[in-house]
C-alpha cells in the first residue's frame, strides 16, 4: 500500500462515484482527506464516516465553477490542515445537447457551464493550490480527464474539448511549475462504473459499452483510485506531464 502519511489532500467532487473511490484510497493509504461537494451534504457525511480515522478528513461544500469558491475552497482546507500537498480535480459534468437535436440555447448553456466547471473551475482552483504549494517547496497535483479527450464526443462536444484543454493545461503546468518541486499528472479514463453511470450500464447500451474494452467491462471506481495515487506518489518525478490512459484498451493512441 502506498504511504501518505502526513499529507493532505483536497478531491474535488469527492463524496461519490470515482472522487469517492479515490478519497477512501487516500485515507486508507494515511492521508487527511477534504472532500469538495456542490448539493448532497448527506452523501459527503456518509462518505466521511467510511473513512479510516473520519475525525481527521472534512467535507467542504463549494461550487467551483465559481472563481470566488474556488479560492475559498483552497483556503479552507489550507486553514484546516495547515498546508495543502495534493490536489485532485475530480468534478466535473457531462451534458448532453447533440448538434442536431438541441436549440441554440441549449447549445450554448452546455458550453458555458461545462467548460466553466470543467475547465475554468479546474484551472482556478490549480491557481490557488500552485500558490501554497510554491510557498511550501513542493506539491503534486493530478487532474482527471477522459478517452473523450482524444476519440470525441459526438453527443457531449463541450465536455471532449473541456477534457482536451485540460490535457493542455495540465502539461503546461507541469512545464511551469517542475522548478517549485510541483508534479502534474492526468488520469483518463474511459466508462466507470458508478452510481451514475449503472442506469446506463444496465440498459440497451449496457453490453455494447462493455465490449469496447477487449476484458468485457467497464473500469471499477477502485483502477482509477490505484492510477490517481500512483500519479500522486513521490519518487515518480519524471512522470510529471504524463497523461495515463485507463480505458481497458477501449481506445487506444498514438
Amino acid at each position: 500500500m502506498m504511504n501518505f502519511q502526513e499529507k493532505s489532500v483536497l478531491i474535488t467532487g469527492g463524496s461519490r462515484g470515482i472522487g469517492k473511490a479515490i478519497a477512501l484510497a487516500f485515507a486508507e493509504s494515511g492521508a487527511q482527506v477534504a472532500i469538495n461537494f456542490v448539493n448532497d451534504n448527506e452523501e459527503a457525511s456518509k462518505t466521511i464516516r467510511q473513512m479510516p480515522h473520519s475525525e481527521r478528513h472534512i467535507a467542504i461544500k463549494a461550487d467551483i465553477g465559481v472563481p470566488s469558491s474556488a479560492q475559498q475552497l483552497v483556503q479552507s482546507v489550507v486553514k484546516e490542515f495547515g498546508q495543502l500537498d495534493i490536489l485532485i480535480n475530480n468534478a466535473g459534468v457531462y451534458i448532453h445537447h447533440p448538434i442536431d437535436q438541441c436549440t441554440y440555447e441549449q447549445w450554448q448553456n452546455a458550453w458555458r457551464k461545462t467548460m466553466q466547471i470543467n475547465l475554468f473551475g479546474v484551472a482556478n482552483l490549480c491557481f490557488c493550490a500552485a500558490q501554497q504549494m510554491i510557498q511550501q517547496g513542493n506539491g503534486r497535483i493530478v487532474n482527471i480527464s477522459s478517452r473523450g479527450a482524444f476519440r470525441g464526443e459526438p453527443e457531449h462536444a463541450a465536455y471532449g474539448a473541456s477534457k482536451a484543454g485540460l490535457n493542455q493545461l495540465s502539461q503546461s503546468l507541469a512545464q511551469a511549475l517542475a522548478k517549485y518541486n510541483i508534479f502534474v499528472g492526468v488520469v483518463a479514463p474511459g466508462f466507470v462504473e458508478t452510481d451514475m453511470t449503472k442506469n446506463i450500464l444496465n440498459g440497451k447500451q449496457g453490453e455494447a459499452i462493455k465490449q469496447q474494452s477487449p476484458l468485457g467491462r467497464v473500469a471499477r471506481p477502485e483502477e482509477i483510485a490505484k492510477a490517481v495515487l500512483f500519479l500522486s506518489s513521490e519518487g515518480i518525478d519524471y512522470m510529471t506531464g504524463a497523461i495515463l490512459d485507463v480505458n481497458g484498451a477501449s481506445y487506444l493512441r498514438n
